[in-house]
C-alpha cells in the first residue's frame, strides 16, 4: 500500500493514526519525512499515549531520532518517558549531544539513568559529562562532534582518517578542523578546503590559522547572542578554563536557544510556571502548575484589598474616586513593566549586573519624575474638566505622578535584586509589582483625599 492512498483522509492525525494502527512501519516513516516539523508536533500530540508509544516501537530508532529532533522539547521529553528504557537509549544514541543532554537533563533522573545505562558507552559518557553545564551556557548548547587532530599529523594523514571515518563523520556539522597540543588545547584551526587542496605532506601546525578565537564553556547564552550578532561565524570553539578544546557551539543552536528563552519568559510572565505546556500533557501538571500562580495571585490581591478597606468612609464620601482608582493602578502598572522589561533584557545581555542596583534606580528615577509628571498633570486635567473640582485634581495627579515613580523604581530593581538571590526575574517581577503598584497607588489616593476630604465633598 503506498502513501498517496492516506492522502485524502481527514487530516495528518488520522493518517498517523490509521497507520500506526495498522502498524505500518515503512509507510509512517515516509510520512514522517513528507511533513515538517509543524505539522507532525500537531499531528502526535493528537495521538492517545497508547498509539504515542506503539508509534516510537514501530519505526526505527534512526527515524525516531530524527522525529525526536524536529518536536519541541516538552513533546520530545514525553515521548521518551513513554517508550521502553531500551528503545528510548537507541533514540537518544542517534542524537546530536547537545540534544542529548537537553533532553535527559528534562527527564526524571531515574528515567534519565536507565537511559544513560542502555546507551552506548561513549554516547553516555558524553552525555553526562554535557549533562554538568546549565543548559544556557556555552557547555550546554556546544556539540561533542567535531574534528580535531594533532598539530604534528600532516594533511596526508588528517585526509585519509577523513575518508576512512567518513561513516562516523557524516552526521557532524563540520565547518573547520580544529588543531590540538599534547594536552588537547586548541592551538589552531584548519579549513576544509586548505586540507583538501593542500600539500599532502605539510604538517597542521604550519598551515593552521593559530590563535583562533574561542569562548568558555562557562559563557552564557546572552553573551553567546551578542557574540554571534557581531561576529558571522557558524560556529565558534569552545574551551574549558585550562583551553582545552570541548566543543563547537553553532549559531543556529544559540539562535534557536535565544528564542526559546523568550519564549518561556513570555509563557513565565503570563502564569505558566514552568515555562513550558502543551495540551498533550496530563490534566493534573497542566492544572497543578497553573494553579500556584493563580494562588499567588489570590493573596496578592488580597493584601492589596486591605488598604482599600481601610478608607471606606472617604471612598463612601467622595465616590469619583473609584472611578479612578484602576486608572491610577493600571498607567502606574505599565511604566513598572516597561522598567522590569528593559532590566531583564539588559541582564540577559550581561549590559547590567545585581550589583549596578543603585545606577539602575537613579536612571529610572529620572525617566519616573519625567513621565509621572506628565500623565499626572493629563490626568488631573481630566479630573478637573469631568468633576470641575480643582481639589480632586490635584489628589488625582499627585497620586499618579508619585505612583508612577514608584512603579518605574521598583520595576527597574527588582529583577536585579532577584537575580541576585537567584530567583528568575521574569516569573516573580510582574506580581511583585503589580501588588506593590496597586497598594501604594490605592494608598496614595485614599491617603491624600482624605487629607483634603473636606475640599472635595
Amino acid at each position: 500500500m503506498a502513501i498517496e492512498e492516506f492522502q485524502f483522509t481527514e487530516s495528518l492525525e488520522k493518517q498517523l493514526s490509521d497507520l500506526v494502527q495498522s502498524d505500518s512501519a515503512e509507510l509512517i516513516e515516509e510520512l514522517l519525512e513528507n511533513h515538517s516539523s509543524g505539522e507532525l508536533a500537531r499531528a502526535i500530540s493528537l495521538l492517545d499515549e497508547e498509539e504515542r508509544i506503539k508509534l516510537i516501537q514501530l519505526i526505527n530508532s534512526e527515524s525516531a531520532a530524527e522525529l525526536v529532533e524536529q518536536l519541541p522539547t516538552v513533546q520530545a521529553v514525553q515521548l521518551l518517558e513513554e517508550a521502553e528504557p531500551g528503545q528510548a537509549a537507541a533514540i537518544v544514541d542517534e542524537l546530536p549531544s547537545d540534544l542529548q543532554a537537553d533532553l535527559l537533563s528534562d527527564l526524571d533522573s531515574n528515567d534519565a539513568e536507565a537511559i544513560l545505562r542502555l546507551m552506548l558507552p561513549n554516547e553516555a559518557e558524553s552525555a553526562r559529562q554535557l549533562q554538568q553545564y546549565d543548559e544556557s551556557v556555552a557547555g550546554g548548547l556546544m556539540v561533542t562532534e567535531l574534528l580535531r587532530y594533532p598539530d604534528h599529523w600532516t594533511v596526508a594523514e588528517v585526509v585519509h582518517d577523513l575518508q576512512t571515518g567518513s561513516d562516523e563523520y557524516r552526521d557532524y556539522q563540520i565547518q573547520y578542523t580544529y588543531v590540538c597540543g599534547q594536552e588537547e588545547q586548541l592551538l589552531g584551526v584548519l579549513r576544509l578546503r586548505d586540507l583538501l587542496l593542500g600539500d599532502r605532506s605539510r604538517v597542521l601546525r604550519d598551515i593552521m590559522i593559530p590563535n583562533p578565537v574561542s569562548v568558555s564553556d562557562t559563557l552564557s547564552l546572552a553573551e553567546l547572542h551578542g557574540f554571534f550578532q557581531q561576529h558571522h561565524y557558524l560556529g565558534v570553539p569552545v574551551t574549558n578554563e585550562v583551553g582545552k578544546l570541548v566543543g563547537v557551539v553553532q549559531r543556529s543552536d544559540v539562535d534557536q536557544a535565544w528564542i526559546e528563552q523568550q519564549d518561556r519568559s513570555f509563557l513565565k510572565r503570563q502564569g505558566i510556571v514552568s515555562g513550558e505546556e502543551i495540551r498533550a500533557m496530563s490534566l493534573w501538571q497542566r492544572a497543578s502548575g497553573r494553579l500556584s500562580w493563580l494562588s499567588l495571585n489570590i493573596v496578592l490581591n488580597l493584601l492589596a484589598a486591605t488598604i482599600i478597606s481601610r478608607f471606606e468612609s472617604t471612598l463612601s464620601a467622595v465616590i469619583a474616586l473609584t472611578a479612578f482608582l484602576p486608572i491610577i493602578s493600571d498607567m502606574s502598572g505599565c511604566s513598572g513593566n516597561q522598567s522590569v522589561a528593559v532590566s531583564i533584557r539588559e541582564l540577559m545581555l550581561g549590559l547590567v549586573r545585581p550589583s549596578d542596583v543603585f545606577r539602575v534606580w537613579m536612571k529610572e528615577l529620572s525617566v519616573g519624575v519625567l513621565n509621572g509628571s506628565a500623565v499626572g498633570l493629563l490626568l488631573g486635567t481630566i479630573a478637573y474638566l469631568w468633576k470641575g473640582n480643582l481639589a480632586l485634581a490635584i489628589v488625582i495627579g499627585s497620586a499618579l505622578t508619585l505612583n508612577t515613580i514608584v512603579a518605574v523604581s521598583i520595576g527597574g530593581i527588582i529583577p536585579l535584586i532577584l537575580r541576585k538571590f537567584g530567583r528568575d526575574p521574569a516569573v516573580a517581577s510582574g506580581p511583585l509589582l503589580t501588588t506593590v503598584t496597586d497598594m501604594c497607588g490605592f494608598f496614595l489616593v485614599l491617603s491624600l483625599a482624605s487629607n483634603f476630604i473636606e475640599y472635595l465633598v
